[in-house]
């Protein structure tokens, strides 16, 4: 039986390389492509794949949300994150939300593909280059200071937040996420309250620090 898998990225040169990659290799299988986060939680509801390969840093719904989402409605599905940053605060976040592994994008094919079969046999995959900051966070000699965005911010609060930095209109947000304008104006004076933060300037500013929303595209 195949191990079924989506691959989220926001980068189509992604998808043209690694979906034929992994559909040649005996035992895997790509049944759909997500660009964005939202879209990630949506497919991965409707095929229940046993694997979701996601970017960290995406449009509409960033990874650690995604993920965040999808472990908690869809608890048999693993998820690895695939992504150019090393940040020690992206590797905690995105394990702390309860993905099984995480890759580096200049990692061989191989490894993909070792990380794939690892993590949908219940084991946890680590790139050499994320091992170390793991290692150091479960010794204590790195600790993050500081609460953390899922614990200070709702579910919702956090996608609003994400939405507002990407400069999404209250009524585009509202659209996005089927609630009122009404709505997502409280849910923007709550961010705002619990963050302790005065002005849209630097809401975009906090973030981009968290990593929520990319500066760079």
């Amino acid at each position: 039986m195949s191990i079924k898998i989506i691959l989220a990225d926001d980068h189509k040169i992604i998808f043209e390389c690694l979906k034929p990659l992994l559909d040649k290799e005996p035992g895997l299988e790509v049944v759909a492509e997500a660009n964005n986060g939202r879209e990630a939680v949506k497919r991965a509801q409707e095929l229940e794949p046993d694997i979701v390969i996601m970017d960290i840093s995406m449009p509409d719904l960033n990874g650690v949300e995604a993920t965040r989402q999808i472990i908690s409605r869809c608890p048999g599905i693993k998820v690895i994150a695939l992504s150019m940053n090393i940040d020690r605060k992206c590797v905690t976040d995105m394990l702390r939300a309860g993905a099984s592994g995480y890759l580096t994008k200049n990692c061989s094919f191989k490894e993909v593909v070792s990380a794939v079969q690892s993590v949908a046999a219940g084991k946890t995959f680590l790139s050499s280059e994320v091992s170390g900051i793991v290692i150091d966070e479960s010794l204590g000699q790195a600790p993050i200071t500081g609460s953390s965005l899922s614990s200070t911010l709702t579910m919702r609060e956090r996608e609003v937040l994400q939405l507002l930095a990407e400069g999404k209109t209250v009524k585009e947000i509202a659209e996005i996420l089927f609630i009122s304008i009404k709505t997502v104006h409280v849910h923007r004076t709550h961010i705002m309250e619990k963050l302790n933060i005065q002005s849209m300037y630097e809401l975009i500013k906090y973030a981009i620090r968290e990593g929520l929303t990319p500066l760079n595209d």
